[in-house]
């Protein structure tokens, strides 16, 4: 009998456990272009693809638009992909798409957003946070920490994730809050915040719902005024808000761990093709509060793409 070199037996046992035929493996987001935010889902979904062997074909509009998400939605299913990744901004809009992927004997896992109805429209399990909780342990420690008045500076009002964050807020906080909406822009959203903390210097609660397109540019636009006295929280991480609360500057910001959920779906419908394994609830990926004395430990791996 011929002895196999350690090389050559290693190389066996991978081409063993090698999956027959690679899985395919969509993705469609409902995140911007521009928002760093979804960088860091669409590295964790790539990143799962490396680690299963699965195509990972990541989706998303160019704006936020439902009908277009919609049409990417069924331009998938039409594709017949081994699992479906979907985020549920809007249910109304995007439930017959989602329940036609299910009919058609697609896998479906939701992610980031829809965890409220994503067993409804036929989506095995969710991966992602309660937003709605997850703005009342913010608007709670932003009260414990002595904010009286609030603003919540929404970037994609009709974004019912984002509208249940400020919800979240208002009750956690349990003083007035004001719902600031803006467009997806840091400029107009440090013109805003700004706006809003000069005509009512009561205002001492700024919550974002996106570390670099509204935690950053609501900290820029404290500082111009010398507020700081300004209490500033964000949703989601960036290497510049990060160092904001690690230097003092914001008080902590909510880490939803998006990563995972890039990660986590495409490894489980990956999984799933290949073995039929699926986890037999929705997975948590948060929400934590990073803080100052946490701040600098994740602040290389946000620049990296990972936090």
């Amino acid at each position: 009998m011929t002895k196999l070199t350690a090389s050559a037996a290693v190389a066996a046992l991978l081409a063993l456990a090698a999956p027959a035929m690679a899985q395919n493996i969509i993705v469609v987001a409902h995140g911007q272009a521009n928002d760093p935010f979804w960088s860091v889902v669409k590295n964790g979904a790539a990143k799962a693809g490396e680690h299963t062997g699965a195509t990972v074909d990541f989706r998303s509009p160019e704006v936020f638009d439902m009908v277009a998400m919609g049409q990417l939605i069924d331009a998938a299913v039409n594709q017949q992909p081994d699992g479906l990744v979907v985020s549920i901004p809007d249910a109304d809009a995007l439930g017959p798409s989602i329940q036609r992927a299910v009919e058609a004997g697609i896998p479906v896992i939701s992610m980031n957003s829809g965890s409220d109805v994503a067993a409804d429209l036929g989506a095995l399990l969710h991966v992602g946070q309660s937003e709605y909780d997850a703005g009342v342990a913010a608007g709670q420690r932003l009260a414990e920490m002595g904010g009286t008045k609030g603003i919540c500076v929404n970037q994609e009002v009709g974004n019912v994730s984002l509208d249940q964050r400020c919800d979240g807020f208002a009750e956690g906080f349990g003083h007035p809050v004001t719902v600031v909406p803006t467009a997806n822009d840091p400029t107009e959203v440090q013109s805003k915040v700004r706006a809003a903390l000069e005509s009512d210097p009561e205002v001492d609660t700024v919550l974002g719902l996106g570390a670099s397109l509204v935690g950053e540019p609501a900290v820029a636009a404290a500082e111009a005024l010398g507020r700081d006295d300004v209490m500033i929280a964000s949703f989601d991480l960036s290497a510049g808000f990060l160092q904001a609360v690690a230097d003092g500057k914001a008080a902590f910001a909510i880490d939803q761990q998006q990563f995972l959920q890039g990660y986590l779906p495409v490894a489980f419908l990956a999984l799933n093709a290949q073995y039929g394994l699926m986890p037999g609830g929705d997975v948590p990926s948060g929400p934590n509060l990073v803080t100052q004395d946490s701040a600098a430990q994740v602040i290389e791996l946000s620049a990296q793409g990972i936090r």
